[in-house]
């Protein structure tokens, strides 16, 4: 009979196992002799260091040679180089077939890794790289921790996809330091569209005990741990307030995540459950409950779908479906931009820092073209203060972006995209007026919402290089490009338009030229039927709560203030306009933006009193169950039609839309896993959309 670890090993049958390879080296000033352990997996930085079960037992060979040594006076890990580690090699969760086997694997992290903590010499890691989930917990292990200034991400994103940091993170990071910095790296950070900090912020933080420039970092973390070996160089650590700054951080984060997940995801209310219970608790007991937690959480389906969307996001969005051959695309050294409202800015901003071209935006005059060109500059200032640029790149940039009240300055443009308001004879205008310009091969981009690409070329000379380029607000932050070929749109656009998308480091899917394509689309519809429910009778405030178990970043009316109620109710006219039978408008909609409501929510974060009045009306509420049954089904029906037309190539295409597009939950997979999990698919279309189970490329 087979242990759980054997089982597990042979569940990661396919792991790329990281190796863990030990030398001895003299530490400088006399201070003895080290065991350096390397991690590396045999591949380049492009395949990062993973820990699975082949891994961890690499490390722990290695741990264990050096543990037997009597003539060693420390151990060091470090990674290869661009990477330390990135955590745990997740390619076999989903074949984890029971209890025993989830809580074996947790196990069996904590035995390896807390042998660096436990040596009888002390233990650095020289953080020289990527370091995440595992490979942040291997260094939280060590005696001592150096970090390389050139570190461009560091993270515990494991609630990020439905786990929690489960190999010592939740018990040692907080009694590092302090609850409330701990807490902003494993619940804030993974719930802030995964964010990450880099090498400088993990030594503010006081993770790392020393920073060092990356050309020379490991030959100065071993000359800085031979001085702490040697006494000269002492490391003093803040005491961690284990009162009531712990208790009120932990509070603090739970009105956070409730505000945010209405309970709708498991795995940041344990991580919150295991921080805060690490405050009295021993290392042994801080590490079983971690492993209690892993084994609960790789056992459901909650991490099924996280892991899903991860693999959306990593995989899908890097080989988008129906994308043209890459060689086809033409190079982009000048970009245009029409238009210099705020939606313009961002776009202009984004290309030149991104693209590193000259980008020029226009418009109808001087006042408004200053407007935008100053609001670029200010950006670029706020990078500069944040110390995401330097004062050389911020200068450039400046540079970078002018303004020009003639188009005539497109004319020697790769690319030129419109960014002026939502009309259908104004975009072909402005089209009309571009071409006239511009050479016979550059593209013409429209990053229209909901409007036809067909029709807006229609009148061009060569219909064949416009292209749908769509993004979502806010710019710097919607990973999500919906790139739409019209129905002349040639193969050397379209690749150029990915091709671009991949420098602009967007994620981008292939659309139908559709009204208003896939998100706007669904989430219209969605919205569409929470106003509905109001206009018969049904009180905003409930039926905005309705669809909260979802955990959706926003609640529809917060939504609609952001969107604009203006910009609502033209895509919901534009789609009434195209499928009345299932796109309604609501009238109430329309008397808000007559009367000139561009917010929902005063000040106080209740419905303004004034906009509530337009609101009222009809004689048949509905509970907030019934508006949740209702919105999710008028989902389930649209996205298979959807579908049917060819709007997108995938279903696995919609889920990554509404990921990076709108923010849908990463917990729940994707919408149509949750439709398919919940029942709705099958009730509402007799046919899940995932028949043979969750798979990206399915």
């Amino acid at each position: 009979m087979s242990t759980p670890i054997e089982q597990a090993r042979e569940l990661f049958s396919d792991e790329v196992v990281t190796k863990a390879f030990a030398r001895d080296i003299e530490l400088p000033y006399g201070a003895g002799k080290a065991v350096l352990i390397t991690l590396d997996n045999g591949h380049d930085h492009t395949k990062p260091n993973t820990f699975g079960p082949g891994g961890l037992l690499e490390l722990d060979a290695a741990i264990e040679a050096a543990k037997a040594r009597t003539d060693i006076v420390a151990v060091a890990v470090t990674g290869k180089p661009f990477i330390f580690a990135v955590g745990a090699d997740l390619t076999g969760v989903p074949k984890v077939e029971n209890h025993e086997q989830a809580h074996a694997i947790g196990k069996l992290g904590h035995d390896v890794f807390r042998k660096l903590g436990e040596l009888d010499v002390p233990t650095f890691a020289l953080i020289n790289g990527a370091a995440m989930g595992g490979g942040v917990e291997v260094a939280l292990h060590c005696t001592y921790r150096t970090v390389s200034a050139g570190v461009p991400a560091f993270a515990l994103p494991e609630t990020f996809l439905g786990l929690v940091p489960g190999w010592g993170g939740t018990y040692l990071l907080p009694n590092l330091i302090g609850a409330e910095k701990a807490l902003k790296i494993i619940i804030d950070n993974p719930m802030n569209q995964n964010k990450m900090i880099k090498g400088p912020q993990v030594h503010e933080m006081g993770i790392a005990d020393a920073i060092f420039e990356p050309a020379d970092f490991v030959e100065e973390s071993l000359r800085w741990a031979a001085k702490v070996i040697k006494g000269d160089v002492t490391v003093e650590r803040p005491e961690v307030d284990k009162g009531e700054a712990w208790d009120q951080a932990i509070n603090n984060a739970r009105f956070m995540v409730e505000g945010k997940l209405h309970g709708a995801a498991p795995a940041p209310v344990r991580a919150l459950d295991l921080v805060a219970a690490a405050k009295d608790r021993t290392r042994d007991e801080g590490f079983a409950a971690e492993d209690d937690a892993l084994a609960d959480l790789m056992m459901s389906d909650t991490l099924k779908s996280g892991l899903y969307a991860f693999d959306l996001v990593q995989k899908r969005a890097k080989r988008p479906a129906g994308a043209p051959d890459k060689q086809l695309a033409r190079k982009v050294t000048k970009v245009g931009v029409v238009g210099a409202g705020l939606m313009a800015g961002q776009l202009a901003l984004l290309f030149a820092r991104r693209l590193g071209v000259p980008v020029v935006m226009t418009d109808l005059d001087q006042e408004r073209l200053d407007k935008g060109v100053d609001y670029v500059h200010g950006e670029v200032d706020k990078l500069l203060a944040k110390g995401r640029v330097n004062a050389d790149k911020a200068s450039r940039l400046k540079s970078l972006v002018t303004g020009s009240l003639t188009k005539d300055a497109f004319s020697d443009a790769d690319f030129v995209i419109e960014a002026v308001f939502e009309k259908m004879e104004v975009k072909q205008q402005v089209f009309a007026e571009v071409e006239a310009v511009v050479p016979a091969e550059t593209v013409l981009a429209t990053n229209t919402s909901s409007l036809s690409i067909t029709e807006m070329a229609s009148k061009l000379k060569h219909p064949e290089r416009v292209v749908g380029f769509h993004f979502f607000n806010p710019v710097a932050v919607l990973p999500l490009l919906e790139i739409i070929r019209g129905e002349k749109t040639d193969d050397a656009t379209l690749a150029t338009a990915f091709a671009t998308a991949k420098t602009l480091k967007k994620s981008a899917v292939l659309c139908k030229d559709a009204p208003a394509f896939v998100v706007n689309r669904l989430l219209t519809l969605f919205m569409g039927e929470v106003l509905a429910a109001v206009e018969e009778g049904t009180e905003p405030e409930v039926a905005d709560r309705a669809v909260a178990p979802l955990g959706l970043p926003m609640s529809p009316l917060l939504l609609l203030q952001l969107v604009g109620p203006a910009v609502a109710l033209h895509v919901s006219e534009t789609l009434n306009a195209a499928f009345p039978e299932r796109f309604g408008v609501s009238e109430q909609l329309r008397t808000l933006v007559g009367a000139g409501k561009t917010a929902i929510y005063g000040p106080d974060f209740a419905i303004d009193p004034e906009v509530k009045k337009l609101f009222t009306g009809g004689g048949s509420p509905s509970s907030e169950e019934q508006i949740l049954d209702r919105a999710i089904s008028a989902l389930a029906r649209e996205i298979k039609i959807m579908l049917d037309e060819g709007v997108v190539a995938k279903p696995a295409d919609i889920d990554l839309c509404l990921i990076t597009g709108a923010g849908w939950p990463f917990h729940l997979g994707g919408i149509t896993p949750y439709l398919d999990r919940s029942g709705v698919s099958e009730k509402v279309n007799g046919e899940q959309f995932h028949p043979d189970g969750l798979s990206a490329l399915s």
